[in-house]
């Protein structure tokens, strides 16, 4: 470490220390620590626990899917975020394993009192705290992923009483809120990179900017990362799959994570598309599981579908956009059989909205209307009318 990280290394041991949730080790475990620079500028102690995560028996529990989190706020017109204050020091690691969580630095062994960041476990251990503590709470009025909690609900009278109970029951086990990270009786808030208000979902300003000001990718790793990114907003972005193939196939073969690309004229209109729809991108209002609509639509390169729903307001909005990109296979597929392809994927990707309720269909392909009545279907198209 350079003389700066050495004195920072010093400093967060002291206060680790000062605030009991360190001690001195003699443990036989030891792993090494880094310093990871924040945006800010002020850097983050690390600890590289990958040998004790090796051999360590996995946590099974859970962690949420955000998007079905998110389409629990169907109605809701009133939100609050609670979020914890260093949420996995609030939780005692067992005596017995304690000496498991050593690491060494220039100043000696040391070992967690509480639960430290970087252990294999630690995030479903604290998910799983979290559900145990809501209880009947969640998907009623209330979501947590890990530490960071959002109340909904319907009304100003029903969300006091929400946010009264969400409270006790945190008071009840002894755990304590960020005061200023938290946000009560709001119309409108961010909630794990998403804004979520009475009229639906949108992503979050601050990732939209960070999308905006991405730099033109020099290698597959930083590729892969921008196609990341815009993936976990795709459900915001029409057609994402065929949009980002120019990009995605430069990811293909094997090699060295950084090595170098051929950046073509598609690859920047793609990078260019995807920018502008995540900019303009739609707020998705929240699935109502009366009255669920899906249109689709194929290409040479992929299916794309949009689930529709009436709002208030009688016109019909997005709830969700889905597609696939399709393989060298299914890019041969006759044209009426990519068409049944992306609906079939549609409706599996939304069997929890539509599954035991009427929908419809729509799509440009008029001769899928006529595809259950042919006389001798393929057998690739017997099997997809025995699904639908």
């Amino acid at each position: 470490m350079s003389p700066r990280e050495l004195d920072e290394l010093r400093k967060q041991l002291k206060e680790l220390q000062d605030l009991r949730l360190i001690r001195p080790s003699t443990s036989p475990w030891g792993a090494p620590v880094l310093f990871v620079r924040k945006k800010d500028g002020s850097m983050r102690l690390c600890i590289d626990y990958r040998a004790i995560n090796q051999v360590t028996k996995r946590n099974s529990h859970p962690l949420p899917r955000i998007d079905e989190c998110l389409d629990r706020l169907g109605g809701a017109k009133y939100f609050s975020s609670i979020d914890l204050k260093s949420g996995y020091h609030q939780v005692r690691i067992r005596d017995e394993d304690v000496d498991k969580t050593a690491f060494n630095t220039r100043y000696g062994s040391w070992e967690w009192l509480v639960l430290p960041f970087g252990l294999t476990n630690a995030p479903p251990t604290f998910q799983r705290l979290m559900n145990a503590v809501l209880g009947d709470c969640l998907d009623e009025y209330a979501l947590v992923y890990l530490d960071d909690i959002l109340i909904y609900s319907k009304s100003k009278e029903e969300h006091e009483r929400h946010v009264r109970e969400v409270l006790r029951r945190l008071q009840d086990a002894k755990l304590i809120a960020n005061k200023k990270k938290c946000e009560f009786f709001k119309t409108e808030l961010e909630f794990v990179g998403f804004r979520v208000s009475g009229k639906g979902v949108s992503p979050s300003v601050q990732k939209v900017k960070a999308i905006q000001e991405w730099p033109v990718p020099r290698n597959v790793q930083e590729v892969r990362q921008f196609i990341g990114l815009g993936s976990h907003y795709r459900r915001f972005i029409r057609n994402f799959s065929s949009i980002a193939t120019p990009l995605t196939d430069l990811t293909q073969g094997k090699g060295a994570k950084k090595r170098a690309i051929v950046w073509t004229p598609a690859c920047q209109a793609a990078f260019e598309e995807i920018k502008a729809r995540m900019t303009n991108a739609p707020i998705l209002l929240p699935p109502n599981s009366d009255k669920p609509f899906t249109k689709t639509d194929a290409s040479d390169f992929g299916v794309g579908a949009v689930l529709l729903q009436e709002g208030d307001d009688g016109l019909m909005h997005p709830v969700a956009f889905e597609s696939k990109k399709l393989s060298p296979a299914e890019r041969n597929y006759p044209a009426q059989e990519r068409e049944l392809l992306g609906i079939l994927h549609a409706l599996k990707s939304w069997r929890c909205f539509v599954e035991g309720r009427s929908y419809i269909v729509y799509t440009d392909h008029h001769p899928l209307k006529y595809f259950r009545t042919q006389t001798k279907p393929t057998p690739r198209l017997t099997r997809w009318i025995a699904e639908l």
